[in-house]
């Protein structure tokens, strides 16, 4: 299987970019299902996924 590129992600660029736009939004919705945001999230390390849930207030992943 191919390595999670959600770090290259163009939906993710939209939503760093304007947040409230309609694929920014369509992005953020999308992670909290999304099977291969959960393995991305999991492959990092401790500390980089801590900066990730801070950065897109994920409080699933900050335990």
């Amino acid at each position: 299987m191919a390595e999670q590129q959600c770090d290259k992600c163009s939906f993710r660029a939209k939503y760093d970019a304007k947040p409230r736009s309609i694929l920014g939004r369509l992005w953020r919705w999308h992670i909290n299902w999304c099977p291969g945001w959960k393995k991305y999230m999991t492959s990092l390390p401790e500390e980089e996924k801590m900066k990730v849930a801070d950065k897109y207030n994920l409080a699933k992943y900050k335990k």
